[in-house]
């Protein structure tokens, strides 16, 4: 793993809000247009172990017709009504799928917004949780709980980009990340964390 700055809470949260306030700075997506894609939230939990910090992941149940279907995520999901910010819809997600109490979660701030080709604008915040703690993964939408410390995803060693066709027949450069743990992260949520990584000036 490669050595990367101890950055404080503070730290972070700054720089997420230099990142949001960077005029050239727009909306993320896949590589091709959606028209009308609907808000959605992921929750980037951030834990200190072993001195270091990491963030949390999912693996994903699978389902026929979700097709996200048993991949590496993080927490989230689409906006329910009366919702009216990415922040509560992430929380809620959270606590729906691993049982993570939002009163325990401490919010640093957001990323961009990332189009994805699923047609959700997903909105990714980042948020401090306390560790260890105890999770439940929900059975029909969680298969598995853990973590990847910030030093091995910030390592280029451990990722690379790989051109895919999209469904729409568009060529698109997409995030893989080397198998760390017996999981594969890829896709949007390899995007999403390599996205916060340049954030704070880690890759």
């Amino acid at each position: 793993m490669v050595s990367i700055p101890d950055l404080s809470e503070n730290e972070i949260r700054q720089r997420l809000q230099a990142r949001k306030a960077d005029p050239l700075i727009s909306v993320m997506n896949e590589g091709y247009e959606v028209l009308t894609p609907r808000p959605a939230a992921v929750l980037l939990p951030l834990l200190r172990q072993d001195d270091e910090w990491h963030l949390l992941y999912i693996l994903r149940s699978v389902h026929e017709s979700d097709m996200h279907s048993g991949q590496v995520a993080f927490p989230g999901g689409r906006w329910e009504p009366g919702e009216t910010s990415p922040e509560q819809a992430a929380l809620r997600e959270a606590h729906e799928e691993i049982n993570l109490p939002p009163d325990q979660v401490h919010l640093l701030g957001n990323l961009e917004d990332f189009i994805t080709i699923s047609s959700y604008r997903v909105t990714p915040v980042v948020g401090v949780i306390p560790w260890p703690v105890k999770l439940d993964p929900q059975p029909g939408e969680v298969q598995r709980i853990f973590t990847i410390p910030l030093p091995w995803l910030a390592d280029p060693a451990n990722r690379e980009e790989r051109e895919r066709t999209a469904p729409n027949g568009a060529a698109v450069r997409v995030v893989y990340f080397t198998q760390y743990d017996r999981e594969l992260l890829w896709g949007v949520t390899a995007r999403i964390t390599l996205i916060f990584l340049q954030a704070l000036g880690l890759a």
